[in-house]
């Protein structure tokens, strides 16, 4: 389930994208980015529901917070059941280990707002935008991708007629979507800020 590919390290910090499945032959998959090190030293790949990838992915975030000292944040896509899934993942944070992705809107001054809602909305106006994004991270090579599958599946993407950017026929889409999701939350997602220690007199 897990393709591993170098180990966690302290004080990095890991943003994690999942696209959920709800059966029917697709997979359940999560990217693990590091925006300290900008590769992704982790894969999440399984034919699963999301319900079933959930505890698996709660592990991790332990893991990744037990290793790094700095809390993961991470956003499940609400499609597919990913929407309630978030919800029992956000139960599952009993010790504030990881971080919610709260989605975000566009703002009417200032670019974009986030909102009170957990996971992120791949639509009609999101979705081209992502993967555009994601692309423009490829060609500048902004990423290092060790993980084969997802580097088969970007070569299987094609653009329809109707301008759909998606999967090839009988071609899956869901690592190259999870990467894009993770791609766009690098763009607005922090570390938490450190205390300072200060010195009372």
């Amino acid at each position: 389930m897990f393709r591993r590919y170098r180990e966690y390290q302290k004080d990095e910090f890991i943003i994690v994208a999942c696209d959920t499945s709800s059966g029917g032959g697709d997979y359940s998959c999560a990217q693990f980015l590091s925006k300290t090190k900008l590769d992704v030293p982790t894969v999440y790949h399984s034919q699963i529901t999301a319900t079933e990838m959930t505890p698996h992915i709660a592990s991790e975030l332990e893991l990744i917070h037990r290793q790094t000292g700095i809390k993961p944040v991470v956003a499940y896509e609400t499609n597919n059941g990913g929407v309630f899934e978030l919800q029992r993942l956000a139960t599952l944070n009993r010790d504030g280990h990881w971080t919610m992705y709260l989605q975000k809107s566009l703002g009417t001054t200032d670019g974009l707002e986030t909102t009170e809602k957990y996971g992120f909305n791949t639509n009609s106006a999101t979705r081209p935008a992502i993967l555009q994004l994601l692309k423009e991270a490829i060609d500048n090579q902004l990423i290092r991708i060790y993980d084969k599958p997802t580097i088969s599946e970007m070569f299987s993407f094609i653009v329809k007629p109707n301008g759909r950017p998606e999967a090839e026929q009988s071609a899956h889409d869901d690592l190259v979507m999870s990467l894009a999701i993770a791609w766009q939350m690098y763009q607005t997602e922090n570390p938490p800020m450190k205390r300072k220690a200060t010195n009372e007199t």
